[in-house]
């Protein structure tokens, strides 16, 4: 017995054909990828291509000089601490006013920041108020940090003030008013640093000078209770006094020694004997009214130095804080800090805000690094599981 054989050898039947059509590109993209990055960046090309209002950028630079070089300022000695060196204490200074309720209170004074942050025909995303923000001032504050951006550059000590608005006209005023504000601050930090050094000044010479009052005063009394003006004069006078009858003493004795010599029996030498006891008994006194005793000359002597080197040491003082004062007086005449302008707020003549092609490739990229991560670790799960 013989195999079947088949021995039609016609075309094959459409009924065992397959329609095998290419399917589209995006459906042979993983869904994933396209919720994860496409869905973002065809969102974000949306909005920054044809919905983001565009944004004018005025930009000004300044450098905070001081007149005496490295001098610090208060803030200066203030922010040394954290590791900040004057100049950028001083600049920083700046920076935290820009950002400040304050610097929003100075731009409220003179424009209406609400139509300046959020007019009509800017985007929802982009203007004041955002969805779901309020219209507080803390909440305009937080806003203006989206419009507002102040850096410094360590290697120039220059900081460079960025304000972005819809209109150009917009961006110039507030970067200027601010500017202005900054100056402002500084001269209040003059004001404020040579108040203090002339009231420390002035301070100091009051106490000098109550000082030099009580050593004259105690000086006075020390000499109206011992009754004579000044005790150097007295002991020098005592002293003088003593070394002229310690001569005549010694004139006596030799006259005394001579005429002994010559006639033993004078009548003359108990009456020498008489003047050399009374001058011995007297230098004897006089030198005990200079030392001997707590009513002795010496230890009086000794306190009126003290008192004379008091009274000196307070005039010293006094001179030093006059001085001192004198000095804080010309120095408050001189600005010892000033915001010098390097470059003007400028008037945009383009938009250069947002950057669109940029943002969209930013967000491309964040998306797919997103997908990228999540990916590796659906990977490491699922061979976990299997294992």
């Amino acid at each position: 017995m013989t195999d079947p054989q088949l021995n039609y050898v016609g075309p094959i039947p459409k009924a065992l054909t397959h329609d095998r059509k290419p399917k589209p590109w995006w459906r042979r993209v993983p869904w994933p990828i396209l919720l994860v990055v496409g869905l973002p960046t065809f969102l974000a090309a949306i909005y920054f291509l044809l919905v983001a209002s565009p944004r004018y950028v005025s930009e000004a630079r300044f450098i905070v000089r001081s007149v005496n070089g490295p001098q610090i300022s208060p803030i200066g000695v203030a922010l040394q601490g954290v590791g900040l060196s004057p100049a950028q204490t001083d600049a920083y200074a700046v920076h935290d006013y820009v950002r400040s309720s304050e610097g929003l209170r100075d731009l409220r004074r003179r424009f209406d920041m609400r139509a300046i942050l959020g007019p009509s025909s800017a985007d929802m995303f982009s203007r004041y108020p955002r969805p779901g923000e309020s219209l507080s001032e803390e909440s305009m504050r937080k806003a203006l940090h989206r419009f507002v951006t102040v850096g410094y550059d360590s290697t120039t000590g220059i900081s460079t003030l960025r304000v972005e608005a819809f209109r150009p006209e917009d961006a110039r005023a507030v970067n200027a008013t601010l500017l202005s504000g900054g100056e402002q601050l500084i001269n209040r930090l003059n004001d404020r640093s040579t108040a203090s050094a002339i009231a420390e000044a002035e301070s100091n010479r009051d106490l000098a000078q109550t000082r030099v009052a009580e050593a004259q005063q105690q000086l006075v009394a020390f000499r109206n209770r011992e009754r004579f003006l000044d005790p150097v004069v007295a002991a020098t006078e005592s002293a003088e006094l003593i070394g002229g009858l310690t001569s005549t003493l010694a004139q006596l004795r030799a006259e005394r020694a001579l005429l002994a010599a010559e006639a033993p029996q004078s009548p003359q030498l108990p009456a020498l004997d008489g003047r050399i006891r009374a001058y011995e008994t007297q230098i004897e006194t006089e030198r005990a009214k200079m030392a001997g005793d707590a009513d002795s000359l010496a230890p009086k002597l000794s306190v009126y130095e003290d008192l004379v080197r008091a009274r000196e040491y307070a005039e010293r003082e006094l001179a030093q804080a006059s001085t001192a004062l004198v000095t804080a007086q010309q120095e408050s005449r001189r600005q010892q800090l000033y915001l010098e302008r390097v470059v003007q707020p400028n008037l945009p003549d383009e938009a250069i805000e947002p950057r669109r092609w940029l943002a969209v490739l930013t967000v491309f990229l964040a998306s797919f690094l997103a997908y990228g991560v999540g990916w590796l670790i659906w990977a490491g799960v699922r061979e976990h599981r299997q294992h």
